[in-house]
């Protein structure tokens, strides 16, 4: 199985199951001398952390990280940095009767036809558990860009059809963190709590969409044609196993806009040039232009529910029922949120450093 790394010059290779002894990564192309504690890393993992809220699975885990290579002394060195997070509250015995049904919405059936084997627990690889080592990487990702200014940071905008009001940037940083939901808007997020415990009550799940924004990014990050800046995190955003759409900037508004209404026009800005508007989303022709970054992803609804649905029986190939039990989250945008983040964070990183941003000497 390939197709376990991202990146070009900042390469990040997770690794591990849902159920098995530990989950990892490791993070190739830091530079040397950067100042690096695990509890910046641990930061960003308690973000995405279960067992949080009545919006998440009720598994718990600590998600304490461990720090194997490439950090001495409180700095790293330039080589590999590998990190682990031991498992420590699995419950396989959930998945047995599932060795050989595939439950609906998940990978399970997919898997098994092109590998012929797989781990049922819990999903195994291509569990939501996977992101736990995006997140260690986005963490020294988003640690990186810090010493440049460059912010990333993401939050709900809607869950379950209901839609948050457009806030400033100042409000929603401020605001993002004080609802299980992740969204800025207090009072929408007040709506969507008693949505989620309706859909839990119900034996179903809810989708919504996650918004990233990207602040202080230079210009000129991109390397058209095939890995534009807008293009790398389009991969990135959709390698995540729930995101089943993405648009940037104006994103799918603009198939319904005039090239008058679409385009950002050029004007001087304190000496410089710079566009008015930001329909463009602070990328365009695949190279940033400065301007704040603007992405959004659809989230699926969680696929594990304890309504009864269709499937088949792979050892007799005969159609059955499937009702799937254990722990699950009732919604996934809201802790998909430090994911989203650390993947937008893994692409500007790897382009800082493509370009020349950053060098050896410039931490």
């Amino acid at each position: 199985m390939s197709g376990n790394t991202f990146g070009t010059v900042f390469k990040v290779t997770t690794w591990g199951e849902s159920h098995g002894n530990a989950l990892g990564v490791v993070v190739d192309g830091t530079p040397a001398g950067l100042s690096l504690e695990a509890s910046v890393i641990q930061k960003e993992l308690d973000r995405r952390r279960p067992g949080q809220s009545s919006a998440s699975t009720s598994r718990n885990e600590s998600d304490t990280v461990e720090i194997l290579s490439g950090v001495f002394e409180g700095k790293t060195t330039g080589m590999p940095i590998s990190m682990m997070v031991r498992n420590k509250d699995a419950n396989s015995s959930a998945y047995d009767y599932l060795k050989n049904i595939p439950r609906p919405g998940h990978a399970d059936l997919l898997y098994h036809e092109k590998y012929g084997i797989r781990d049922h627990r819990g999903g195994g690889r291509s569990s939501g558990r996977e992101t736990l080592g995006r997140v260690a990487a986005g963490a020294i990702a988003k640690h990186l860009l810090s010493f440049y200014d460059i912010t990333v940071f993401a939050h709900v905008i809607e869950l379950g059809g209901i839609v948050a009001s457009e806030l400033a940037f100042t409000e929603v940083m401020e605001n993002v963190e004080k609802t299980p939901v992740r969204c800025a808007d207090l009072k929408a997020a007040a709506r969507m709590m008693k949505a989620v415990e309706d859909a839990r009550t119900e034996g179903d799940s809810l989708g919504g969409i996650v918004e990233m924004i990207a602040t202080g990014v230079p210009k000129g990050l991109g390397e058209p044609v095939f890995d534009k800046l807008d293009a790398d995190i389009a991969k990135a955003l959709m390698s995540i196993g729930a995101v089943k759409g993405l648009e940037i900037g104006a994103g799918f508004a603009s198939a319904r806009m005039k090239g008058s209404q679409m385009n950002d026009p050029f004007i001087v800005k304190d000496e410089q040039i710079t566009c008015q508007t930001n329909n463009a989303g602070g990328i365009i022709g695949g190279i940033s232009t400065g301007l704040p970054i603007i992405c959004r992803v659809a989230v699926k609804p969680t696929p594990s529910i304890s309504k009864k649905q269709k499937t088949v029986n792979m050892e007799n190939i005969q159609e059955c029922e499937v009702q799937v039990h254990g722990r699950h989250d009732p919604t996934i945008p809201p802790r998909l949120v430090p994911v989203a983040e650390a993947m937008v964070a893994i692409v500007l990183a790897d382009h800082m450093l493509r370009s020349g941003f950053i060098g050896p000497a410039s931490i």
